[in-house]
């Protein structure tokens, strides 16, 4: 399988299991970015003295990007409507996570050049 057929494959819920395990994995990876934005944000602020802010912002904005390349695949992929059982209300769900995700690892990643250019 080349890359194209592996983001079908889970933009579709996957290979073997029901219509709700690609909406799922998108909001999983859009949770995570998420969280990981959050982290960052704090790395900045000097709450939390491990690790490195830019590169937690950096994985934040990534994986709210393949929440959402995921989330809009299936969206574009999946049949029926809502309550059918395919994860349609899921994906939409995961739209705006995997969006915040990136505009808060930005953020962070703002934020962290400003500490460089004054510290």
């Amino acid at each position: 399988m080349n890359a194209s057929d592996v983001v079908w494959a889970a933009a579709e819920g996957g290979v073997i299991g029901d219509g709700r395990t690609g909406a799922n994995l998108a909001l999983g990876v859009g949770l995570f970015g998420m969280a990981v934005a959050w982290l960052a944000l704090a790395r900045v602020a000097g709450r939390i003295s491990t690790g490195n802010a830019r590169t937690g912002a950096m994985s934040a904005m990534s994986a709210g990007l393949a929440g959402t390349v995921l989330a809009v695949l299936h969206l574009a992929t999946s049949s029926g409507g809502p309550g059918t059982g395919n994860g349609l209300v899921g994906a939409i769900a995961a739209i705006p996570l995997g969006l915040t995700a990136i505009v808060l690892g930005r953020r962070a990643l703002t934020r962290s050049r400003r500490t460089v250019l004054t510290g």
